[in-house]
């Protein structure tokens, strides 16, 4: 679960409403899914900056001073008075979704949309005859096709909303309003439920969602892709300190929301190498995860061709890192099976799409050498997935875990579960009966080496490389000399320090260098390239220095055209 810091730190604004959009629909279905099959078990990995905005938009709904733009203009009384600026962010924003699963299912607002693309074939003055009314409905509209399918089975206002259709009220839309403030209110505390319950692990990511290994050194992208290009700048400037704060604050988060540190971690895009491994471990982080294709490259390393089993059986164990010191167990993700659910079941028939999976499993246990007991790994994005599937995947998902949760020889587990299973039999500890697993074997496997990459096709051609990453890099590496000069010399108080600090650590995400290519969507590409730019324009601001001519330039345009919009990847290409 991880949506990146839209927050504008300088005016307290959220620039994009992705973080309460996706709150309302997929956070709060893939906890009603887990809530009406008890006996299903899952791991949530929480990025802790995802959960800071969660809570600041709660804090918003409690005290009424809404900064989204748009969540603020659902609530606005009298739309006809509204601003060119504020129509024309309802306009752009109102049709940014699937349209074949969130458009044109519901006749009403696709008429709503019908009638703007009419008019928008004639001219911008057409568009202006647009009344308060249409973009009341229009707004109504798209908060309901992003409602949850678990909200539109269980609310009477949406229900009654959907079947009125138009001619929505202001007490209605205010009605709307509040239901997502409730929706989001009571979302952390449904998770850390279910996990109290023993249901759920809840897991974490440095805490801004930056790639580890690049933060420490940029060579390690070499690993995997011996003659990428890289940045200009040999590394980023006291990468290790940046590195050891993002994880320090993300346990810190954890504790403070859940109660106890987290067992497991999800670096931000199963980014690993040996000494963000290391650092883990240090931390105290008894299980990490990452991608197949991590573990394919570090076993031909280690022990060259012979090393890839056909049927994968490779793939299908815990295995253990050291270096003598301290040690973790990692499990990398069965990319095949994650990608179905991902990127194919959303085509498939709900039913046959669960027979297949179940198949499947069935199927790498049969292959599997007897004796010992298969681990797979399926771990995926929990939110972008589930809008191309048909009623935001609400029968597969419920059928999946029905299904999964009465088979007799598939169990679901938790990885701290699987871990602290291994650890127990490795000492000949009696194990709980929950982590017994029925008497299976599971052993982890020492790993030699790690060669360092992603779970996207192994490597960090997503986040560096191409020559637009390079500069967005090049560019982060300037601020960050800065603020390194800045922070010494005496001139910014502690609360400024402080200020500075949180800017610097969101520019230092991934998403932004993950959307800068000419491979993603223009639209997506120029959200993000501005944002990015507004994030380091405003880090100079806090820090009291000029900002950069070069901050005025676009660094990305996009203009391709990538599955699922660009906001998920395969995990191998």
């Amino acid at each position: 679960m991880h949506q990146p810091d839209y927050r504008d730190y300088v005016n307290g604004d959220f620039v994009l409403p992705w973080t309460y959009l996706h709150a309302i629909k997929d956070y709060t279905d893939m906890a009603y899914h887990l809530e009406q099959n008890p006996q299903a078990k899952a791991t949530f990995n929480f990025v802790p900056v995802l959960l800071d905005q969660l809570e600041e938009y709660a804090g918003q709904f409690h005290t009424g001073q809404v900064t989204d733009p748009l969540l603020a203009l659902l609530a606005t009384e009298n739309l006809d008075a509204v601003s060119s600026a504020q129509r024309q962010l309802v306009l752009d924003s109102c049709f940014r979704s699937n349209h074949a699963t969130m458009v044109t299912p519901f006749p009403s607002y696709h008429r709503i949309h019908s009638i703007f693309k009419m008019l928008e074939q004639e001219s911008e003055e057409a568009i202006a005859y647009l009344s308060g009314q249409y973009l009341a409905d229009l707004l109504v509209w798209y908060h309901l096709s992003w409602m949850g399918e678990s909200v539109r089975r269980s609310s009477e206002l949406v229900v009654r909303l959907m079947a009125k259709g138009c001619g929505f009220t202001w007490e209605e839309r205010r009605g709307v309003f509040d239901l997502i403030g409730n929706l989001i209110v009571d979302l952390i505390p449904r998770y850390r439920n279910l996990a109290q319950k023993g249901q759920i692990e809840l897991s974490t990511t440095p805490h801004f969602h930056p790639i580890l290994p690049l933060l420490l050194d940029f060579n390690s992208a070499h690993e995997a892709v011996p003659g990428m290009p890289l940045p200009e700048t040999g590394r980023y400037p006291g990468g290790l300190t940046r590195a050891r704060h993002h994880v320090e604050s993300a346990v810190e988060s954890h504790v403070q929301r859940f109660g106890h540190a987290p067992a497991g971690v999800w670096p931000a895009e199963g980014g690993v190498s040996q000494a963000s491994l290391m650092l883990l471990a240090k931390q105290g982080f008894s299980w990490a995860a990452t991608g197949e294709g991590v573990l394919a490259n570090s076993l031909l390393h280690a022990y060259g061709e012979n090393a890839l089993s056909a049927n994968k059986h490779h793939l299908y164990k815990p295995y253990r890192i050291s270096d003598g010191n301290d040690a973790i167990t990692v499990f990398f993700r069965d990319d095949r099976l994650s990608d179905k659910i991902g990127f194919e079941y959303s085509k498939w028939y709900g039913r046959d799409a669960v027979n297949d999976f179940v198949h499947e499993l069935e199927q790498i246990l049969l292959r599997h050498p007897k004796g010992d007991t298969p681990v797979i790994s399926i771990i995926l994005d929990g939110e972008n997935a589930w809008e191309y599937y048909p009623y935001n995947a609400y029968y597969f998902l419920s059928e999946l875990y029905e299904t999964l949760a009465v088979h007799p020889f598939i169990e679901m587990a938790t990885f701290g579960e699987v871990t602290r299973h291994c650890a127990a039999i490795s000492v000949n500890e009696e194990l709980l009966e929950v982590e017994s697993f029925h008497g299976a074997n599971i052993v982890s496997e020492g790993l030699p080496g790690l060669v360092a990459g992603s779970w996207v096709y192994g490597n960090f051609s997503t986040w560096i490389g191409d020559p637009a990453k390079n500069r967005a890099w090049d560019l982060l590496c300037e601020a960050k000399r800065n603020y390194d000069m800045v922070m010494s010399d005496g001139r910014l108080n502690s609360a400024e320090k402080q200020a500075a600090e949180r800017q610097l650590a969101d520019c230092e995400g991934s998403d932004w260098f993950w959307w800068f290519g000419d491979y993603n969507p223009s639209h997506s590409v120029a959200s993000f390239d501005r944002l990015y730019r507004r994030n380091l324009s405003n880090l100079y601001r806090l820090l009291k220095l000029p900002v950069p001519a070069a901050l005025g330039h676009v660094i990305s345009a996009g203009g391709g055209e990538v599955e699922a919009g660009g906001t998920m990847r395969r995990g191998q290409e």
